[in-house]
């Protein structure tokens, strides 16, 4: 009898609550309810007749959604949506920044935030020159079926516009630096404007990438220094450059039956079932490479701690590598810009230990002089 007459309290008291939230002072808390409760990111606005529910979130693909719809091709278009290209392409420029940096000293935050946003506009000039050559293969491969020239939702007189104000934008950029670093920059535009047709040349597109995405490992340096210090300059450029044939191997395995089809080539179809051993020496020799850059810059503990711990994850990246699953392919992918977070971290640390050992170092001085 208890447990029925509670079970029937507990109804009637449903019920009334029920009704009070759908009175007018309680109806947004009943809409919350139904929808799971206000979450900071996750809420979603009541959209009235004709209006689309838009998912409020941090993500560049929910920024690039919320952006004005005449905006959100070119957007596209400069991949936005998808920032782990302009992740990979600014990271190498962090470390030639960042060991550049005195010693005891933190990077340049002034020349991190300008390489940053030449980065954001490199990476869209490049994205764009990439689906003008490509607009016709674009169509054939379901992946990139969608991107906007290929959809024909910008023109291709459209698209050249917006390259020339993309490159009008990373001119100013590099204005910004000193003459040494203006000339270097300039003299990567040739790479930037071929390499996305080396898939029609050669199976090592991903090599032509490598030189061009790693530049920023020449020009941080100089942006600081004056000048590139060949010692250091040029392993950690090698350096940027097998990293890239990791990656850059790993994302092509998404496409290579695409590929196959519409004659372009690529690492991955280069290497096919041995791809893993390719990926394995490409990491021997990224990480000899950094190895002499630690060497070369007297860089201390805290470096090769991050160098091992990027040996670790190449390694683990690589032997949980399914090249048959496009979903891992791009998980790992993507996994590279912790790669090149830790490596800039150990940098760093590196760079700050090296104040630690040399107050120590003197302070040995003065004793012995005292004594």
């Amino acid at each position: 009898m208890l447990g029925i007459g509670a079970a029937g309290l507990a109804q009637a008291l449903r019920a009334g609550t029920q009704a009070w939230l759908w009175t007018s002072r309680g109806r947004s808390l009943a809409l919350a309810r139904a929808t799971g409760g206000f979450h900071a990111w996750n809420w979603r606005p009541s959209a009235g007749r004709g209006q689309r529910e838009r998912r409020l979130s941090l993500s560049a693909a929910a920024v690039v959604n919320w952006a004005p719809r005449p905006l959100q091709p070119y957007l596209r278009l400069m991949r936005l949506d998808k920032p782990i290209g302009t992740w990979l392409l600014y990271l190498p420029c962090t470390w030639s920044i960042g060991l550049a940096a005195e010693p005891g000293c933190f990077p340049d935050w002034y020349m991190l935030s300008l390489f940053g946003t030449g980065a954001v506009l490199m990476r869209g000039a490049g994205c764009t020159i990439n689906d003008m050559w490509d607009q016709d293969y674009d169509k054939k491969v379901t992946r990139t079926a969608s991107r906007p020239i290929a959809a024909g939702n910008i023109s291709t007189f459209q698209s050249f516009v917006f390259l020339g104000a993309q490159l009008t934008l990373a001119l100013g950029v590099l204005l910004c630096l000193n003459r040494y670093s203006i000339a270097l920059g300039a003299s990567s535009l040739l790479l930037v404007i071929t390499y996305p047709l080396m898939k029609r040349i050669t199976y090592w597109p991903q090599l032509a990438l490598g030189l061009t995405f790693n530049w920023g490992a020449l020009l941080g340096w100089s942006a600081i220094k004056g000048s590139c210090e060949p010692s250091v300059c040029l392993p950690l450029y090698f350096s940027g450059i097998m990293w890239t044939l990791i990656y850059d191997t790993i994302y092509a395995h998404q496409d290579k039956k695409d590929d196959a089809v519409i004659g372009l080539k690529s690492t991955a179809l280069r290497f096919q079932e041995d791809t893993k051993q390719w990926l394995s020496g490409f990491s021997v020799a990224m990480l000899g490479a950094l190895s002499l850059v630690g060497v070369n810059s007297d860089q201390t503990a805290p470096y090769y701690i991050a160098l091992a711990a990027v040996g670790a994850h190449l390694a683990h990246q690589i032997y949980t590598l399914d090249i048959h699953r496009p979903e891992d392919c791009w998980d790992k992918f993507t996994s590279n810009r912790t790669i090149g977070l830790i490596l800039f971290l150990g940098i760093i640390l590196g760079n700050l230990w090296k104040e630690k050992e040399t107050g120590e170092t003197k302070k040995l001085t003065d004793d012995r002089i005292g004594s």
